[in-house]
């Protein structure tokens, strides 16, 4: 491939692969990433056998995706352009599928996707994809993530080069602000405000971090985009680096993510080998390059400050702020840092404008998210909805509802640093705020759905056992915090709790939350707080019991 030299060179390539794009070849869309545990690569290569034996390479091809979002239905494909979906596919199903779905035609019921009773066969009437509006997954699960020339073929790289084509910093950045989009990694700090501080701060040198470091328990929203859509990280922080003035980035990933790794790599070098990073990026004064950082799957590292110190070499602890990274970041230069989700959003918003952007979601929470669904639910997967959807429609319609004859009782948000949503609040509008005022946070997009036979005293000491662990001990409020709340919940879990126990956890709570340097220690106590503030009783259940099991004899020992 030659280097694309002008953004006129980029249009013309494009041309020339829509040329060679044939409406008449059927395409099996394959999960081969998430769906690569349960046989899904066997499925790829029984396919492309057959194809092969029967010599119709000409007629059929196989694509290799990234995650498609139904991860209940596992390994599932695709098939265009009929729109069939397949899920639980195994070798065995592979000839019946050439030889009756696209040979004939026909619908082979066995593989499609059934609810209450219905088979639907049609990835369009699936609930689980008809409610959803995939913005920042568009490509995810319909592109193969190895191959630069597919993502161009769906405008890829076409906001980049509008971007050099004619805008400046500054209109970049308004574009930003003015779309609303506020960081996904959990926090939600406007996007355009964070460019606009690095942009304004002193220095030559400026680097901009994607922060691909996902920690959560059940979570995986980054690791899907990583995998199944590379190359629009890639053109995000092509754009962010143009805004704030950064020649140079990189990409900070958890090692346990070894396809996400790979297709990183891939992407990079086929976006270099086109020009599309390094020197004079589409013959212009912009020059940007990325670099992979691989982490060691420290959680406290999604914090800013510790993942910066973990690329610059040192142990990753979080540090006191001020300075912010904005003005003295990796290595003391200015420094942005935006989650993997929150910079696959830009090239939409360059392409499609800040206003039509806008219009999507709430008043105060612009666009969409994604939830990696995951626990007591029957459709676990990927999921991404426009902010103000409820729990509700996410839980039941989407999800599907709860297996069994069981009944919802909560779902956490937020990871092991959120909250507990029960079930009065499930037609709560989930957006920063209001998520916010029942007790959780949006976080980077966790959900665990839980029944009604879950422990909700064992669920936060769950959580509490995990953020205990993850902490990095430097501050002695989460160091201790953490800890003391952990001893508290176990006694109370393993029936030798006291009832002043309720108010101890909720003391240490609150001072581990106020007094804690970073952010894992400031909300390691929302599983604790909510939990207490909507399941009090499953508490003095538990105490309460060993109470009265509990002989005279053995009371006056405690």
């Amino acid at each position: 491939m030659e280097k694309l030299k002008t953004p006129d060179d980029l249009q013309k390539f494009r041309k020339y692969l829509e040329s060679k794009h044939s409406p008449d070849m059927v395409r099996i869309f394959i999960c081969t990433t998430g769906c690569r545990a349960l046989g899904a690569e066997e499925v790829c290569k029984a396919f492309k056998a057959e194809i092969e034996r029967q010599s119709l390479t000409d007629k059929i091809e196989i694509v290799d995706t990234g995650c498609q979002g139904l991860c209940a239905r596992a390994p599932v494909l695709t098939i265009e352009p009929m729109g069939v979906f397949y899920g639980r596919v195994t070798e065995t199903d592979v000839p019946e599928i050439i030889s009756r779905t696209i040979l004939k035609g026909e619908i082979i019921e066995r593989l499609c996707y059934v609810e209450a009773g219905k088979r639907t066969p049609y990835i369009r009437d699936i609930p689980f994809y008809a409610k959803q509006k995939r913005i920042v997954l568009k490509n995810c699960g319909t592109i193969d993530p190895k191959s630069i020339n597919e993502y161009i073929l769906r405008n890829g790289y076409a906001a980049i080069s509008r971007v050099l084509s004619g805008m400046t910093q500054d209109q970049v950045i308004h574009e930003m602000k003015n779309s609303g989009l506020r960081g996904r990694g959990g926090a939600g700090f406007p996007t355009g405000n964070k460019w606009e501080f690095v942009k304004k701060a002193q220095g030559d040198i400026k680097y901009l971090i994607c922060n691909g470091d996902e920690g959560d328990p059940g979570a995986f929203m980054d690791r899907a985009v990583l995998e199944g859509d590379p190359h629009s990280v890639i053109e995000g922080m092509l754009i962010g680096a143009y805004a704030i003035g950064a020649k140079k980035g990189f990409i900070y990933v958890r090692a346990e993510y070894p396809i996400a790794v790979e297709h990183l790599k891939i992407a990079i070098e086929q976006a270099r080998t086109l020009g599309l990073l390094g020197e004079n990026i589409l013959g212009k004064q912009f020059s940007f390059d990325l670099e992979i950082k691989m982490g060691a799957g420290a959680f406290v590292c999604g914090e800013e400050t510790a993942l910066i110190a973990s690329i610059e070499g040192k142990r990753g602890m979080p540090r006191p702020r001020p300075p912010f990274p904005a003005t003295s970041g990796l290595w003391g230069k200015p420094t942005n840092i935006n989650n993997v989700e929150t910079i696959a959003n830009v090239p939409v918003i360059i392409l499609k404008g800040s206003e039509w952007y806008k219009a999507i979601g709430t008043e105060s929470s612009k666009g969409t998210k994604i939830f990696a669904l995951a626990g007591n639910v029957k459709n676990t997967g990927l999921v991404e909805v426009p902010m103000g959807t409820t729990l509700r429609e996410i839980v039941f319609d989407i999800g599907g509802g709860i297996p069994g004859r069981k009944k919802f009782k909560a779902a956490q948000m937020g990871g092991p640093s959120g909250g507990c949503v029960p079930a009065q609040h499930l037609d709560l509008p989930i957006d920063y705020e209001t998520v916010k005022e029942v007790g959780a946070i949006m976080g980077s997009g966790g959900l665990i759905v839980m029944d009604d036979s879950t422990s909700m005293v064992g669920i936060a000491r769950y959580f509490m056992e995990f953020c205990q662990d993850e902490s990095c001990g430097k501050c002695v409020p989460c160091r201790i915090g953490t800890r003391r709340m952990l001893e508290i919940l176990t006694r109370i879990t393993n029936g030798q709790g006291k009832q002043e126990d309720i108010g101890l956890l909720q003391e240490l709570a609150e001072i581990t939350k106020t007094a804690s340097l970073c952010g894992l220690g400031q909300t390691a106590a929302n599983p604790v707080l909510s939990t207490i503030r909507y399941y009090l009783n499953e508490y003095e259940e538990l105490i309460h019991k060993k109470d009265a099991q509990a002989s005279p004899q053995q009371s006056s020992t405690i």
